[in-house]
């Protein structure tokens, strides 16, 4: 059974996360979305929150493809993150030149500790390549329109959590 991993804090997950999500379906049998627990990134939604919203998002994709879609938060290092889930290949998304130099270091690192563990990196749809959660947040923060961003369950759950 191929297995590939695919982190991130996801904080909101976003279309782009789904871009990547679904275009590796195609590439192993399980997907595990790792959702790093992460508390010096300070994220806007909880742990709980953003394993509900990955695990609704991804419903349907499930049932769609024959790929098993499971959510796994973490807390360690990720290449002990992919010995846990069982994963031979850990799966990146690329947005821009800026995200290749960064991964191109954890990729290095990552290979030091264990070299069966592949990188595959995906690049984002032109369309998702602008999307970064950090700035949903802040556009939804300032009142902007994030629906060219998030599906319209994830911009219901932004909006509300920052009226609160």
């Amino acid at each position: 059974m191929r297995i590939g991993l695919y982190p991130g804090t996801f904080d909101p997950i976003t279309l782009g996360h789904l871009d990547i999500i679904r275009r590796s379906t195609t590439l192993v049998d399980r997907l595990v979305i790792g959702v790093a627990i992460n508390r010096d990134k300070g994220p806007l939604f909880s742990l709980e929150e953003r394993v509900a919203m990955i695990e609704a998002e991804t419903a349907r994709l499930q049932e769609e493809t024959s790929t098993e879609i499971v959510v796994h938060p973490f807390e360690n290092l990720l290449i002990d993150c992919a010995h846990d889930v069982g994963a031979q290949m850990i799966v990146r998304g690329l947005r821009a030149v800026a995200d290749f130099e960064y991964e191109f270091q954890m990729v290095g690192m990552n290979r030091a500790l264990d070299s069966s563990v592949e990188t595959v990196f995906l690049m984002a749809e032109a369309k998702h390549q602008a999307i970064a959660s950090k700035l949903v947040k802040e556009i939804a923060r300032l009142g902007g329109d994030i629906s060219k961003f998030v599906t319209p369950a994830v911009k219901e759950e932004l909006q509300a959590k920052l009226k609160k």
